[in-house]
């Protein structure tokens, strides 16, 4: 049997990652011309505006992690900048950030993804079965789900102070799907068959994506192809096979 590999660079994020270092190059330089650069301009909390931003940007500012980024960032620069004590209110805002973006997640967008895709296709929406989709919402928990679906279509699983497993060893799809992750202070492990491709496309900001498969992906079949999207923050998404 073949072993397929796949590529997981993405141009545009070596595009914006360049357009970053450049910047953070360029500063240094006038700095050391004698140009007053104030310094919270190379914070961490600044980059962490920078980088939600850009994640913003790629998603068209859907979804919250991107926006949970700039208002820890721009809570700590604010801080910085007036030389304000905000020590007592670090957790407030914390929470504060995660209970909107909670509130202010839009249902999954798998459905949108294959709604549009029927629209291309037959021009009409095709109906979705529930049980086909994944909509995992973990907040100070967590959960052990086994799917099945022959006709399995992505979703979105979020992991907040807690953790979760997918177990997709039995489910099938075809083509290409999307699952989007958010694992922040928590951690997501997903089990997949080892005839999937598994292209990551997950930010990970003091936290990790990690690829612990231990057999290549290999099928004679049709190529199925699993993205995964999100941000890792504090946590991490482990995917394994057997």
């Amino acid at each position: 049997m073949e072993a397929k590999n796949i590529n997981t660079g993405n141009p545009n994020n070596r595009i914006w990652s360049g357009l970053i270092l450049l910047g953070i190059g360029i500063i240094f330089f006038l700095k050391n011309f004698g140009i007053d650069i104030p310094h919270w301009i190379l914070s961490w909390h600044m980059l962490l505006i920078v980088i939600g931003l850009f994640i913003g940007a790629k998603r068209n500012f859907r979804g919250g992690g991107w926006l949970i980024l700039v208002l820890i960032g721009a809570y700590f620069t604010i801080e910085d900048m007036g030389d304000f004590d905000f020590s007592r209110y670090y957790f407030a805002v914390i929470f504060i950030a995660l209970g909107l973006y909670l509130i202010l997640k839009p249902k999954s967008k798998a459905f949108d993804r294959w709604n549009k895709k029927s629209l291309e296709e037959t021009g009409a929406p095709t109906s979705i079965d529930k049980n086909d989709i994944i909509d995992s919402v973990n907040v100070f928990g967590g959960a052990h789900q086994k799917f099945y679906s022959k006709n399995f279509k992505g979703g979105d699983v979020v992991a907040i102070f807690g953790g979760c497993e997918l177990n997709l060893s039995q489910a099938d799809f075809q083509d290409t799907i999307t699952l989007d992750v958010v694992a922040i202070f928590g951690g997501v492990k997903i089990i997949v068959p080892p005839t999937w491709e598994v292209k990551s496309e997950v930010v990970a900001i003091f936290g990790g994506m990690d690829d612990k498969r231990a057999v290549a992906p290999f099928g004679d079949g049709p190529r199925k192809i699993l993205v995964i999207k999100g941000l890792a923050m504090f946590g991490g998404v482990d995917i394994k096979n057997y």
